[in-house]
């Protein structure tokens, strides 16, 4: 739409063009400048970006999932060594025989249990946050990251018995004394904030597509 003496009229960013010469005035030019995406748009850009405060939340959720989720697993472990009719010890030397296939074993279901955990995380700060998925899982990410640098610190100044991490067997840990600062403990270490932030991501994102099908429903496809 133009002025008479033909200077296009001013517009704010953002607003949607709309054809003079339609009989219907709210049929835009542009398709994607209707009403759901116009609003959408106008809230992500006064609401959006990393909120640290669900952010929080969603790494305790992680926290809670992952002590729970290595509860079930110990337990399973438990009833099939049980259930096998095999004492302790004989439990142990067969693990000891099997060595390499317990720890690849062992890796993969920490690995699941990490993944699920920072999943379910990332999905509470996504629904909390409403926008901004993917950096609502970073935030959750950074801050497992934070918090395990903090602790690792004060591990290393006040001693293993500040090391609560370990205590509620929380990952990702950072490695400070002699006896994890290995090579594994390390790899191990990189590996678990790698699996930790693409669940977190994965879990921001999902949350945040809650917000998008409510937008569809209240504002029209």
């Amino acid at each position: 739409m133009s002025s008479s003496n033909n200077t296009p009229e001013y517009r704010e960013p953002g607003a949607p063009v709309y054809d003079a010469d339609s009989r219907n005035a709210a049929v835009p030019v542009d398709e994607t400048h209707t009403l759901r995406n116009d609003v959408h748009e106008r809230e992500k850009a006064e609401f959006g970006g990393f909120k640290f405060g669900s952010a929080f939340f969603g790494w305790l959720t992680a926290m809670g999932t992952t002590v729970l989720l290595t509860a079930l697993v110990a337990a399973i472990g438990a009833a099939a060594g049980l259930g096998s009719g095999t004492t302790a010890d004989e439990a142990a030397d067969a693990a000891a025989d099997n060595a390499g296939i317990v720890g690849i074993v062992s890796a993969i279901v920490i690995g699941l249990v990490l993944l699920i955990s920072y999943f379910a995380g990332g999905y509470v700060a996504g629904r909390m946050a409403r926008f901004s998925g993917l950096k609502q899982g970073i935030a959750v990410w950074i801050w497992a990251i934070a918090i395990a640098i903090v602790v690792a610190i004060i591990t290393a100044i006040a001693g293993a018995q500040w090391d609560i991490l370990s205590n509620l067997q929380s990952f990702p840990r950072i490695p400070v004394t002699p006896e994890t600062a290995t090579l594994t403990g390390i790899l191990t270490a990189l590996g678990a904030a790698a699996i930790t932030l693409i669940g977190a991501i994965l879990g921001g994102l999902t949350g945040m597509r809650y917000h998008r099908k409510v937008d569809r429903v209240g504002l029209g496809r």
